[in-house]
């Protein structure tokens, strides 16, 4: 991969995602535990706790990543992309099914934070330079 540079905004933007997600991760194995639970959808066939759990995990190593793997930050802001696309489900059950946690205690609410995902999806792959990384590919693809 070719290097490419990022901006002092984009690396605040990505040092602040960073934070972010170990913040979130830590409210999954304490005092949000519940909240995040109640995120995930009924359909999914494993214990809700442990599906919690393992995204707090997840969560944890893309936000350390997101912090101190520069060299690699293009591809762990894909995956982290990639992990917003992957809980978003959990935010349309969350509002389809009239499930309050974070405070979220309206369907307006609920349905406000569905167009926060994309917001967090763009920031992830802007902040970390893939979206550059994505555009230098397609420039080599059709020279």
């Amino acid at each position: 991969m070719e290097n490419i540079q990022t901006t002092k905004i984009q690396n605040f933007f990505r040092i602040f995602l960073g934070i972010f997600m170990i913040a979130a991760a830590f409210g999954h194995f304490t005092f949000q535990r519940t909240d995040f639970q109640a995120q995930v959808p009924n359909w999914v066939p494993v214990d809700k706790d442990l599906v919690v759990i393992l995204s707090g995990i997840v969560e944890i190593a893309l936000g350390l990543g997101m912090l101190f793997l520069k060299k690699y930050r293009v591809y762990v802001g894909i995956a982290l992309a990639l992990f917003y696309v992957l809980v978003f489900p959990g935010n349309i059950a969350q509002y389809l099914n009239g499930t309050s946690a974070f405070g979220l205690d309206t369907d307006q609410a609920r349905l406000i934070r569905l167009f926060f995902q994309p917001v967090l999806i763009f920031l992830a792959l802007w902040s970390t330079g893939a979206i550059d990384y994505f555009k230098s590919l397609s420039n080599k693809g059709s020279k």
